[in-house]
């Protein structure tokens, strides 16, 4: 199973580690493309902080971001799954799985990046400042610029496997998966229930719906290997056994995704 995570816009200050090197990082058929948005980014906040600013949609208080892009190629590194910070990386808390699970971490989470296209939670990167939503001036929109290349590498990574897509709005648009590999691939949307004068009344989580990721994730990490799903339905069974309540929608046409919801009671 492979699946597709956000990143966050909070990252955590790196003190020490050694520096970037892009040809360290998985999926190396991306480094051209992450060298091409990485020189333009430093250009950019090397040169003009009040543009890099306008750019990268910092206000005032986060004009130091700028300077940290600045500095990106010597900047230290660490593990992409420590910079990563927030609410869905708390709730996975990836520094307590235990070793098995940290283990299928390593092989089934994809990370997506608006300057890295995406990256394994080992990948050494520096902490950043670039959505998925950015339109740099040279290469453009960060969304349409990583369609071309992460098609030339995502079906291969996901295989014959199953895809499970936890990716906000700006990230999805960066790759959509296609013709049978989008058939296996589900996408989560969290639900909260409640009771309005004895009827039930259901709103799409916005904020919370990143702790229900990140516990169903780890939830799915902390299983045994052998009964990985391989089908959309296989993994809402398995949520069910895990104590998640999921409803699952089947493509309405050939080439489009499952839609598994998750229906809480509780945000938090």
């Amino acid at each position: 199973m492979l699946v597709l995570l956000p990143p966050s816009e909070g990252k955590a200050k790196v003190e020490s580690g050694p520096a970037l090197d892009l040809e360290a990082l998985r999926l190396p058929a991306l480094t051209a493309a992450r060298r091409a948005v990485l020189d333009e980014l430093v250009g950019l906040c090397s040169d003009d902080e009040e543009k890099a600013r306008e750019v990268l949609g910092l206000s005032h208080g986060l004009r130091a971001e700028v300077a940290v892009n600045a500095a990106l190629r010597t900047a230290a590194t660490r593990p992409a799954g420590e910079i990563y910070t927030g609410v869905l990386y708390d709730s996975l808390d990836l520094a307590t799985l235990d070793a098995d699970a940290r283990a299928r971490a390593r092989e089934s989470l994809l990370i997506f990046s608006g300057l890295w296209g995406a990256v394994a939670i080992d990948d050494p990167i520096p902490a950043y400042r670039c959505s998925g939503n950015v339109k740099l001036p040279g290469v453009g929109g960060l969304g349409p610029y990583w369609r071309e290349p992460l098609e030339e590498v995502l079906p291969d990574a996901a295989g014959e496997g199953l895809v499970l897509d936890l990716r906000s709005a700006a990230y999805g648009a960066m790759w959509k998966p296609g013709g049978a590999l989008a058939e296996r691939t589900a996408t989560v949307r969290v639900l909260h229930s409640r009771l309005v004068s004895g009827v039930e009344k259901r709103t799409v989580v916005s904020h919370f719906n990143k702790a229900t990721k990140g516990r169903l994730v780890r939830a799915l990490l902390h299983t045994d290997a052998s009964r990985a799903p391989r089908t959309p339905e296989e993994l809402a069974t398995q949520l069910g056994e895990l104590g998640f309540r999921v409803e699952t929608a089947p493509p309405t046409r050939a080439g489009r995704t499952w839609q598994l919801d998750v229906v809480v009671t509780d945000v938090h």
